[in-house]
């Protein structure tokens, strides 16, 4: 509806119509009410990791460190180093993605919660062909030696990948002519993309200087865009095989005490059910491997977490390529998952395993607990009927002392009923002590027991 064919509405902007706010493209967001809390940042979350973009052909040097202990201004420091960046700000740094350009290379920079990763992208040389057998590609590094054996971390993984051109048409003779690369190591490789737009051949093996070998070759009109997108993709989806597989050496560790852990939990059972042991010893044992589970869980449950979320970033890498299989070649994707698979069922089960056992250990210390709280219950009855016995006797005992205390307090009052008729009888009355004190006694134990019993009623009263 019109706000203007409404009777009586008329739609007023604030202030005079010569004040009206400008409607510019530039100044459109001063219409709009206060940004929440972080929107901003939030917002270009998408742009803060772009692709670097990579003509071919290309070398791309690639090393992943885990940054436990690392600061940013470590990392920082080491990227001055460079040739031409003594004045590179700290601030450039904070924004965790940073790529500096030099004459003939680039080097990026990507700080993520465990590791950081640098990648330094220059040209191929011109002598080296996909016909080239095991070529040196590190000769020829823009970057000094030295500046990358002094990075700071500790090495997750290194890749040299040469992106080159090649006639995809042949998908098999092309991956032929690259086997010279990798020499008498067996590779693995696919046709990248639905339109085959590349093709990526490695071997995944770790040679002696700490680097892996993959090859890349895209038909002469891949564009650097794609290149990089293929690059970014594939170096991503080995680093993630690697962080994934980091919780299987602590999940192996785990198995022994596990195991140990078991068989005593259910020697406890044992003892439990068949009153074997004291509960004090049940309950000290039960103690002690709960410290241990929980010690375990607390020390491994972030690294088995860790697991589970770069095995699924596998996963998307590995969909995201959208592999074709050459005739007689494993793709990278389903080699990676044949030998991923099982590392990562290990890594799951003993998780589990160790939830489990902290489960069962917990239902134990429950039983226990409860036979403890029955036992003591018995105990408790035991005691009650000792003190209603207890009790039932002390009020027997005291209905004794009150029958004697009337008797010696009738005896006290008599005596001197005695002795005041004896001082009346010398004083010259006609009074006779023995038969007055003799007519008073039952009027004294009546006079007596009355008062008693007034007094325990007031007692009684006030309780």
């Amino acid at each position: 509806m019109n706000p203007s064919n409404v009777p009586g509405a008329e739609l007023r902007l604030p202030g005079k119509a010569e004040d009206a706010p400008d409607s510019s493209p530039g100044n459109l967001l001063r219409l709009l009410p206060d940004d929440a809390a972080q929107r901003e940042i939030v917002h270009n979350e998408v742009h803060a990791r772009p692709t670097v973009a990579i003509p071919l052909p290309s070398l791309v040097v690639y090393i992943a460190l885990l940054n436990e202990n690392v600061t940013r201004d470590q990392e920082w420091l080491h990227l001055r180093l460079l040739p031409g960046l003594g004045e590179l700000e700290v601030e450039r740094l904070s924004g965790n993605f940073l790529s500096l350009h030099f004459d003939g290379f680039s080097v990026t920079w990507e700080r993520h919660t465990e590791f950081t990763r640098y990648t330094i992208v220059q040209p191929l040389a011109q002598s080296v062909s996909l016909a080239a057998s095991a070529p040196d590609l590190m000769s020829a590094l823009r970057v000094a030696p030295e500046w990358l054996r002094a990075l700071p971390g500790q090495t997750i993984a290194a890749m040299k990948l040469a992106f080159l051109h090649g006639d995809l048409t042949n998908p098999a003779g092309c991956l032929e002519q690259s086997l010279a690369w990798f020499g008498e190591h067996p590779v693995v490789a696919s046709v990248m993309g639905a339109s085959g737009h590349s093709l990526v051949v490695t071997d995944l093996t770790l040679r002696p200087s700490g680097f892996e070998h993959m090859l890349v070759v895209a038909s002469p009109e891949t564009s650097t865009a794609r290149a990089g997108r293929v690059t970014r993709r594939v170096l991503e989806l080995e680093t993630y095989r690697i962080l994934s597989l980091r919780g299987l050496s602590a999940a192996k560790n785990l198995w022994p005490m596990l195991s140990e852990a078991d068989g005593t939990l259910t020697d406890v059972m044992a003892r439990l059910e068949n009153k074997l042991t004291s509960d004090q010893d049940l309950l000290d044992t039960l103690v002690a491997m709960a410290a241990r589970v929980e010690r375990a869980t607390t020390e491994h449950e972030y690294c088995f977490s860790a697991t589970s979320a770069y095995h699924a970033l596998v996963l998307q890498r590995s969909a995201e390529l959208r592999e074709q299989a050459i005739p007689g070649t494993q793709t990278l994707g389903n080699f990676m998952q044949r030998r991923l698979a099982p590392a990562i069922a290990t890594v799951v089960a003993t998780e589990q395993r160790l939830a489990s056992l902290s489960e069962r250990v917990t239902r134990a210390s429950a039983l226990l607990r409860t036979r403890v709280d029955i036992a003591a219950e018995a105990q408790n009855q035991q005691l009650l009927e000792k003190l209603t016995r207890g009790q039932a006797l002390q009020l027997r005992l005291q209905a004794t002392v009150e029958g004697l205390s009337i008797a010696a307090i009738s005896y006290y009052v008599v005596s001197l009923l005695f002795y005041g008729a004896k001082s009346l009888e010398a004083a010259g009355a006609a009074i006779n002590p023995e038969i007055a004190v003799g007519v008073s006694i039952p009027l004294v134990l009546a006079a007596v027991w009355w008062v008693t019993r007034r007094i325990h009623r007031k007692l009684r009263s006030g309780l």
